[in-house]
């Protein structure tokens, strides 16, 4: 040992900057060697060291790094790798304390007692160290260094209200992994530090922490070894640690070791516990306030004189007990487990010959077992290490290669990367002994790279899982007051500082919904705050857009392009709905006005557009009277009134009236009195919605998709809902009401009392098959037979004369005419109401009406024999003077089609001596008035009169048989096919015929009709 070197302890508790003044002395001598006790801050030295003195004069050897420059002056090691053979002016060892740990304390202890500088040796440690290096190292001299900050016990903590700047210290990897976890969904995130990364992992680990991008860290008991770091706060989840043997409790020399770290330099800090750990006692809280611990009295030893004469020669000097009081004999260590595992297997002991072979053996067996998966696969490792090296001198490059490059992998999570790392921790051991590898300086360098890639991938698992760099950054930038600025895409998403925080839609923030709810709250915040402008931008671009890019949905919502901005709701009048815009609160008020505004404009010119006519016709002074009351009830159903709901009013108006109304649009039809131009689509998804919001529905009707002329409906859809589509409910469809009047035109020129048949044009009108068309006019009212005949085909000129014939056979398998009876006065009404209403009969004219309800001109009165029962057909056979249609062509023709159909069934003989064919029959429908009840209601069940008292103005009832009926089938007719039966007789006293107007335009085709009779 050198004489003249001098000897300083320098002792005292955390953040007295013991390892700063350690640095200062050496770099106050031309050479020096400082060890450390971790890989992690022996890098963090030397990178303070480089940056005061450059790389070309500063050293750095650990176990797996290895820089030594050509004229390197000042090493900066972990203590098991420092060179103490190189004869350094100073020498430093720091945390000397850990000259008592059961697992590396004989190494330290090794340095005190053998390890020297040539003129100044400097150990730095805990005060509890004095006793024992005052016993041990002679002439030693004591330097004592004050805390420069406050250490205070915080108590027990939450780790959701842990306070920024914290580091949470666990104890195992699975309590690091899951507090991690916790922080990031309800901090932000935490950077991780564990004694097993890598440098280059801890440091990009600890750059998260020291800039800010986390505010908490979370780590194992290697925070405590000099680490230096922003800390204010150093919580602790357990009191107890594994040591490698045992669980045990921590002592309080070990607890304030680690609690120092918090308050570095003059800033204070503090320690406390949280999660499951338990309060400490007041003893310990004492003890670390004040720096008062129990001194060290036993150091861990192992004999460092060793005997390499063979395997029991090395082992037993190894295992050499020592009578100093102060020191005691380490347990077995990993390498001298390995060394007695080789011992134990003949193919390493035949190789052992000499003294080399032996140093050789040991040198192998201190490889550390940084894998940790068990004693017996290390072993197995070695052995294979060992033999390459005895028979090659060499550890083999293709060997070695493949071990690397199984490890060279960055896909995995967390602990499979980890495990990589550690396994090529092994071959940059390996690569950094001299003499190992054939090419040092290439494996040196593919084994630190391999190290780097795992390092980066590492951390990026690490930060990915542990992060959420969004909410980090967005704490960081609130927190210090910055301006957040808003940046909106075409797609509406929002980010701020390149932070994606949600979408905003129309003038309502979503915020990203993959945020966690802890996050949730600060997200918005942020968002909201960098919003504020565009809000204002976006309301300034909204007021000043064209109608054409609002538009309403058929639930009475308001959008501006693909985004919700309002909705209506509704308002003193049916036809003046009021606006809610949709704008966040924090939008401000200016900004929810300015779109109230602008969408009360849209929506009011929208009615007044589509409405037109019939606002118009409201606000029309020249009505007076009965046609303004009749305006008003067109303007309160919304421009669709059921006639039979108006029965009596229509009756009141007369052709004055009715004119009036009609310069207006207004159409009067068989079954709905409406305005044509109302019908369009725009119009009627508009009518919808403000029908639905002035009877206050929570669901509103949709609209029929436009142009259709039938829709099917559900069997509980009320006939009012049909009607602001503009249909009417008829059986299991709806058919537009322009079209039903169409048809209704069609339908008065039938036999509705003895029969008829659809007509092509009433299929192609309705745009239906014959059992559709069936169940519409059962819907409307009428009674449909189906029934089946031979189909039929193409007839030769000669059998027309037998149509009559034929005709006759049909009539007479039809039922008996039914006489009106009291019950029936909705059917015999009508038939005065027609007569006194025939100046407006025209069907041509109101088909090609019906065929352009858009068209602006007045529509003229529908054909119709109803005016207080509208769905009732004029009655063939009534006592009425109404026109009557005479039998169309088609009625006529039918029985010469039928007779045709039989001929061509028959059989031909001649031409056919096989079995006659069966003829193909044909289904067809026959239709008859069915009078519905007073009132409405379905049609009444086919019965006799049998069951019911005769009323007065019923038919005689005929018993036995029908008398017998004229040419035709239909009884004895007069001059013009006109029944010869009895009137009908009404309850009612007769009205008094209007006359004829002669300024009617159809008057001359009223008179025409006339003559012809």
């Amino acid at each position: 040992m050198l004489k003249n070197t001098t000897v300083t302890a320098v002792l005292g508790p955390t953040n007295t900057g013991k390892t700063h003044y350690a640095i200062e002395r050496m770099l106050a001598h031309r050479t020096g060697v400082i060890g450390l006790p971790l890989r992690l801050l022996a890098r963090e030295v030397y990178d303070r060291i480089v940056a005061l003195r450059g790389p070309n004069v500063v050293a750095l050897l650990t176990g797996e790094e290895r820089i030594v420059p050509e004229r390197a002056a000042y090493w900066v090691c972990t203590v098991e790798a420092m060179p103490v053979e190189i004869g350094a002016d100073f020498l430093a060892i720091d945390e000397i304390q850990l000259c008592a740990d059961p697992e590396r304390g004989h190494v330290f202890t090794d340095r005190l007692l053998h390890a020297r500088g040539l003129h100044e040796t400097m150990f730095l440690g805990a005060d509890t160290m004095r006793g024992a290096i005052a016993a041990i190292v002679p002439k030693v001299q004591f330097m004592r260094r004050e805390r420069f900050s406050e250490l205070t016990y915080g108590g027990s903590k939450k780790i959701s209200r842990m306070p920024p700047r914290s580091a949470i210290v666990g104890f195992s990897v699975d309590n690091v992994y899951a507090i991690a976890e916790l922080l990031r969904r309800q901090k932000g995130g935490a950077a991780v530090v564990m004694g097993a990364l890598s440098p280059r992992t801890r440091n990009a680990q600890v750059e998260l922490y020291q800039n800010g991008d986390v505010d908490h860290l979370v780590a194992t008991d290697a925070i405590g070894m000099g680490l230096n770091l922003d800390i204010t706060h150093v919580a602790f989840s357990g009191l107890r640690k594994f040591d490698g043997r045992r669980m045990r409790e921590l002592a309080p020399n070990e607890l304030a070791q680690i609690a120092g770290r918090a308050g570095r330099y003059k800033t204070h800090g503090s320690f406390g516990v949280t999660g499951e750990a338990p309060a400490l006692d007041d003893e310990v809280v004492e003890a670390i306030t004040n720096h008062h611990f129990t001194p060290i009295r036993k150091l861990q030893w192992r004999n460092s004189d060793l005997e390499f004469g063979s395997v029991d020669r090395l082992v037993g000097s190894l295992e050499v007990r020592t009578d100093d009081e102060w020191l005691t004999r380490t347990r077995e260590s990993d390498d001298l487990m390995a060394l007695k595992a080789l011992a134990g297997m003949p193919e390493v002991m035949t190789r052992i010959r000499n003294p080399r072979s032996v140093m050789l053996l040991w040198d192998v067996c201190r490889i550390p077992d940084f894998r940790g998966i068990s004693h017996a696969e290390h072993a197995s490792l070695l052995e294979r290490i060992f033999a390459y090296l005895h028979e090659f001198g060499r550890v083999p490059d293709d060997w070695l290669a493949r071990q690397v490059k199984r490890i060279d992998r960055t896909q995995g999570d967390i602990d499979t990367l980890s495990k990589r790392l550690a396994y090529i921790r092994t071959w940059t051991y390996v690569a950094q002994r001299s003499g190992w590898v054939d090419d040092e300086t290439h494996w040196r360098g593919e084994t630190r790279a391999v190290e780097d890639r795992l390092s980066d991938a590492l951390h990026g698992a690490l930060t990915q899982r542990f992060v959420d760099r969004r909410t980090s950054v967005l704490m960081r930038r609130l927190k210090q007051k910055e301006s957040l600025v808003a940046e909106v895409n075409d797609k509406g998403e929002v980010t701020v500082a390149e932070q994606f925080v949600g979408r905003l839609e129309g003038f309502r923030f979503s915020q990203d919904p993959t945020a966690t709810p802890e996050e949730a709250k600060m997200l918005r915040q942020a968002a909201m705050t960098a919003l504020r402008p565009e809000f204002h931008l976006r309301a300034d671009r909204f007021y000043n857009s064209p109608d054409t890019e609002l538009d309403f949905t058929e639930q009475g919502g308001l959008m501006w392009g693909e985004h919700a901005v309002g909705k209506l709701v509704k308002g003193g009048e049916a036809f003046k709905p009021t606006v809610v815009a949709f704008v966040d609160e924090e939008a401000g008020h200016d900004v929810t006005e300015k779109v109230t505004r602008r969408l009360q404009h849209f929506i009011d010119r929208k009615v007044a557009t589509l409405f037109e006519p019939l606002l118009g016709m409201s606000k029309d002074e020249t009505l007076t009277g009965l046609p303004r009351g009749f305006a008003f009830q067109l303007l309160e159903a919304f421009g669709v009134l059921s006639r039979d709901s108006v029965a009596a009013d229509v009756k009141a108006l007369d052709q004055d009236a009715r004119g009036q109304l009609r310069k207006h649009g207004v159409r009067f039809g068989q079954y709905t009195i409406f305005m044509p131009l109302l019908l369009k689509p725009a119009p009627t998804r508009l009518r919808l919605v403000l029908w639905s919001l002035w009877n206050d529905l929570d669901t509103f009707p949709e609209a029929p998709p436009p142009g259709l002329v039938t829709v099917p409906v559900p069997a509980d859809t009320p006939q009012e809902h049909a009607a602001m589509s503009g249909y009417r409910i008829a059986g299991a469809r709806a058919i537009r009401i322009d079209m039903l009047e169409r048809l209704a035109d069609q339908l008065r020129s039938q036999d509705s009392r003895g029969g008829f048949e659809a007509l092509p044009d009433m299929l192609s009108i309705t745009g239906m098959t014959l059992e559709q068309f069936a169940d519409l006019m059962q819907g409307l009212g009428y009674r449909a037979e189906k029934a089946e005949r031979p189909k039929v085909k193409a007839a030769p000129a000669e059998a027309e004369p037998e149509a009559q014939s034929d005709n006759a056979e049909a009539d007479a398998a039809a039922p008996e005419d039914a006489a009106p009876t009291d019950g029936d006065a909705v059917a015999a009404a009508p038939v005065e109401e027609a007569g006194e209403e025939a100046p407006e009969f025209a069907a041509s004219e109101t088909a090609n009406e019906t065929a352009q309800p858009d068209a602006g001109a007045p529509a003229e009165d529908t054909p119709t024999a109803v005016e207080g029962a509208a769905e009732v057909p004029p009655a063939v056979g009534q006592d009425t003077e109404a026109p009557v249609a005479e039998p169309s062509e088609a009625e006529a023709e039918a029985g010469t089609q039928a007779e045709s159909d039989a001929d061509a069934g028959e059989p031909d003989v001649a031409s056919e001596p096989s079995e006659p064919a069966e003829p193909e029959v044909e289904v067809f429908y026959t239709f008859t008035w069915a009078p519905r009840r007073q009132g409405g209601g379905r049609p009444r069940r086919e019965q006799g009169r049998g069951d019911r008292p005769e009323r007065q103005g019923d038919k005689p009832r005929v018993k036995g048989k029908r008398p017998p009926k004229g040419e035709g089938g239909k009884g004895p007719r007069g001059k013009g096919g006109k029944p010869q039966g009895g009137k009908t007789y009404q309850a009612r006293p007769p009205r008094k015929e209007k006359p004829i107007d002669p300024d009617n335009p159809f008057a001359a085709a009223l008179m025409g009709l006339t003559e012809k009779k």
